[in-house]
């Protein structure tokens, strides 16, 4: 059975109908021409409104009209979930701050963010991606989206994901969501609603979260820059697979390394709600855009893995190896720019890392701890998400019911339907204390070997492909037997608190976006950062799909 995408969301058609219709701000004139959004970066942005070119309400407005006119229509990239019906309310009242101080009221001033939709943004629907959670109302922003509005930003709509963030973006709720370079293939996920949307121009930023691959994937995909930082810099509280689970972490996605870094900035910061984030008070620099040095790759010492490391990849495959060839350029500019590569092997990585297993006990007190911020919450644990109606027609239950009767469907094309390790969100085998403590041991000594191979190698970082395939066609991925994705790379997820960063590194044979991974010890983040904004600058891989051009 074919998911298709609606083809129409009334809900959303009609809040896109109302922005379209309402006038602008009284106390600033229109732009002489149409302000241009495409690849607009913050800085871009704040000097259009510092020169009154451009208006908070004028520039969300105009993210609103790329939704309309893109996301369920023309190309139907179909990564909006639901647009935030107090966008351009919230935009009158930054320009009405903007005109009354002349100044901006803060470091994300006018910022319109997409975010993911398994993070509460108050008063609007938490949907996780399914059926199930479609009316789910949530009283309080999560912390960092909190921590974004106190800096001026705008929130701007919730991105698509897969159901309850376990693996691609396809789901019974909104569909397909389409990868605006290939519209035939997959954005990835669990994060592929942030990633295509961002890639589309939907919105100036945007949030996305991981626990395998699931921010990686999509930014790789998307030609962006993504982060999954170590946990215990940015604050889990208000998005689902929180504390006590140390895996899933938000983190930003955007179009240049710059806005990620400034992105970080605001949303790094202890929670007490988030025990976690204790452990980041001595790791956060004054300002991470302090490392963003064009220069940094002269004499810097990377480590580059060679081998593929991805859960099913298949190095004789043909899409393999126009990724590869892709990497092999980027290793090349990567030299250019004064890099020393050492190739590195890190002993026993795929043998430790096959014994990944997750704790259902901390899974389960993760949920119950997301659901106690939402006091109206009609679900208090997993028995209550397990018996509703809907479960028994989500897109996840139908792939598991076939993989069930057809076992061998499991590795026939790929990984199989995963994305997050111990998600919540339906029935779960129940816990292994053997297989729990086998994972533990296993992470320490990756980790040691890891650690040893760098230091022994002199290297501050290493450096492989993001994703060691092509994004899957969503024909094969929504058919049976249900191919999934080979080639996702989740070495740092699995080591939790190794830091990576992906950036732009090309366009394959068949012009679709390859990712380049920088991976580090625990809170290097800053480190990493300054390697990925050099590579960027010296490349300037990122262009923008052309399915969705200006309007």
């Amino acid at each position: 059975m074919l998911l298709r995408s609606p083809a129409s969301r009334p809900g959303l058609a009609l809040a896109l109908a109302c922005f379209c219709l309402a006038a602008p701000v009284a106390s600033f004139a229109a732009p002489a021409a149409k302000f241009d959004v495409l690849e607009l970066t913050i800085e871009d942005a704040h000097n259009a409104f510092k020169s009154k070119r451009l208006t908070a309400r004028q520039l969300t407005q105009a993210y609103l009209d790329r939704i309309a006119a893109y996301d369920q229509k023309g190309p139907l990239v179909n990564c909006i979930i639901s647009v935030n019906p107090q966008a351009l309310a919230d935009a009158d009242k930054i320009d009405a701050e903007f005109a009354r101080t002349g100044k901006l009221i803060g470091p994300m001033h006018g910022v319109p963010v997409l975010v993911k939709d398994e993070i509460d943004v108050a008063n609007m629907a938490t949907t996780q991606g399914t059926v199930v959670f479609k009316d789910y109302i949530t009283p309080l922003d999560a912390f960092p989206v909190a921590k974004l509005r106190a800096a001026g930003a705008i929130i701007l709509a919730k991105t698509t994901l897969s159901e309850f963030a376990g693996g691609d973006t396809y789901s019974a709720l909104s569909g397909n969501s389409r990868n605006p370079y290939a519209l035939d293939r997959t954005v990835g996920g669990s994060s592929g609603g942030s990633g295509g949307a961002l890639a589309a121009n939907f919105g100036l930023i945007a949030i996305g979260e991981e626990t395998s691959s699931s921010l990686k994937r999509p930014a790789a995909w998307g030609a962006l820059a993504g982060m999954r930082p170590t946990p215990g810099l940015i604050s889990r509280s208000g998005m689902w697979d929180g504390h006590p689970v140390p895996t899933a972490q938000m983190g930003p996605m955007t179009r240049t390394v710059t806005d990620l870094a400034k992105m970080m900035d605001i949303m790094v910061g202890y929670d007490p709600e988030d025990p976690i984030t204790a452990f980041g008070v001595m790791h956060t620099p004054k300002s991470y855009t302090s490392y963003l040095d064009k220069n940094a790759l002269k004499g810097a010492r990377i480590g580059v893995i060679r081998e593929a490391i991805g859960s099913g990849s298949k190095p004789d495959a043909p899409d393999f190896k126009k990724v590869d060839a892709v990497f092999q350029k980027a290793l090349g500019e990567l030299q250019a720019a004064g890099a020393v590569l050492v190739d590195i092997v890190i002993p026993d990585l795929k043998t430790l890392q096959a014994k990944r297993a997750s704790d259902p006990a901390k899974t389960e007190e993760a949920l119950k701890v997301y659901l106690s911020r939402n006091p109206n919450s009609q679900f208090k644990n997993q028995e209550d998400i397990n018996k509703h109606p809907a479960m028994a027609t989500s897109f996840k239950t139908m792939v598991a019911k076939y993989r069930a009767e057809h076992p061998e469907s499991a590795t026939a094309g790929g990984v199989g339907y995963t994305g997050g390790s111990g998600r919540s969100g339906g029935p779960r085998a129940a816990a292994d204390p053997a297989r729990i403590l086998e994972a533990q041991r296993a992470r320490e000594q990756l980790l040691m070997n890891m650690a040893k191979v760098m230091a022994d190698a002199k290297v501050t970082a290493l450096a492989y492909k993001a994703v060691e395939h092509q994004p899957t066609l969503i024909k094969e991925a929504t058919t049976p037997p249900y191919k999934s994705n080979g080639g996702v790379v989740s070495l740092n997820t699995f080591l939790i608190y190794t830091p990576t960063i992906t950036v732009p590194m090309g366009f394959d044979a068949d012009g679709i976006p390859a990712g380049l991974a920088f991976l580090g010890l625990p809170y290097s983040d800053a480190e990493l950062i300054k390697l990925a904004y050099a590579y960027e600058q010296a490349t300037k891989h990122r262009k923008p799909p052309a399915s969705v051009p200006a309007l």
